[in-house]
């Protein structure tokens, strides 16, 4: 079979190979071949032992058998609640309400006297914080028209420059439009059916699509700014990734940020085409913190690794292969 792949031989025919050198090589063939076999069955239990609190895994690939919730923190040897200290918050009353509903003592809760003529000794207040009855306010502009008497032509006064067609939203409206839908991240159809429910007003999908896109339009070089100053700062930029659905298909939220700015970016591939779209990496020469997937290392730049993932790599070997160590090091 000369330029042509050997066929595998069977175990018996690997035994019989090695049964003529005597009972040392035959003994050591069957030592590799359990030592080998052992790797290979450890390495597919720890396949199977690998879920999202113990690895990289996302929580969605854990299907049905989801682990039970396992904390890396440890005990404080505190007790729960507000610590001895602690300033406590509360609803506090306002010096100076909106409104003030004067309740009458009429009548003496002992002997039943009336008690009109009576005079005030002190008042008791409790004070309710409510939301008022909300509605959509309408506001009509008008422009007049006046004839020149002196060349005749109409003259039309000009309307406001954002009030730009016969009936439009205002812009307190659509901002809220733009913070449940993009601020929130409720969906097109659940944001409409909020604004009917809050203000009884219904509002079409397409209405909340123009919002956010002129809102978009409008930060655009807030986000160009954020999107420099990431590029060009000391601090170490934390990068991820996680995977959302558009229009029903599988597209990846890229992230990058410090603890005074973020940029996200939503792309249809998790690697470094969707990581080049966010612009940050591709020109950073600076620190980058991520989770240690492999298309972050295509940048010449420095690399620190997240400890949550650390944490969880190390629960994995403490509790699958018990290294003490890795307990030692989850703890330190």
């Amino acid at each position: 079979m000369s330029g042509m792949e050997q066929p595998k031989r069977t175990l018996l025919e690997e035994l019989h190979a090695v049964y003529p050198d005597g009972e040392g090589a035959v003994v050591a063939w069957v030592v590799a071949k359990i030592e080998g076999l052992e790797a290979h069955i450890q390495r597919l239990e720890a396949q199977l032992a690998k879920n999202s609190q113990n690895s990289g895994k996302p929580p969605s690939s854990d299907g049905l058998k989801k682990p039970a919730p396992k904390s890396q923190r440890r005990a404080s040897g505190k007790r729960r609640g507000g610590q001895k200290g602690h300033e406590g918050h509360r609803l506090e009353m306002v010096a100076v309400p909106d409104a003030v509903v004067r309740h009458r003592a009429g009548q003496c809760d002992h002997c039943q006297a009336g008690l009109a003529e009576a005079a005030v000794t002190r008042v008791e207040k409790r004070q309710v914080f409510e939301l008022p009855a909300v509605r959509l306010t309408v506001t009509e502009h008008q422009a007049e028209v006046k004839c020149c008497a002196r060349c005749g032509q109409e003259t039309q006064a000009a309307f406001p420059q954002d009030v730009q067609q016969p009936t439009q939203y205002g812009s307190h409206f659509r901002a809220q439009l733009v913070y449940f839908h993009s601020g929130q991240f409720i969906p097109l159809g659940r944001t409409a059916e909020i604004m009917a429910g809050l203000y009884g007003q219904p509002v079409s999908e397409a209405t909340i699509v123009s919002a956010v896109q002129a809102a978009a339009a409008q930060v655009a070089p807030v986000t160009a700014a954020v999107t420099a100053y990431l590029v060009n700062t000391p601090e170490a930029v934390h990068c991820d990734e996680t995977g959302a659905r558009v229009e029903g298909k599988l597209h990846w939220v890229h992230s990058a940020s410090t603890a005074q700015a973020t940029v996200y970016a939503v792309h249809p591939k998790r690697g470094t085409a969707g990581m080049d779209d966010l612009g940050v990496l591709r020109q950073r020469c600076g620190w980058c913190v991520h989770d240690g997937w492999a298309p972050y290392f295509r940048y010449d730049l420095p690399h620190a690794l997240c400890n949550a993932h650390h944490l969880r790599e190390l629960t994995f070997i403490a509790d699958q292969h018990h290294h003490a160590w890795a307990t030692d090091m989850r703890h330190f």
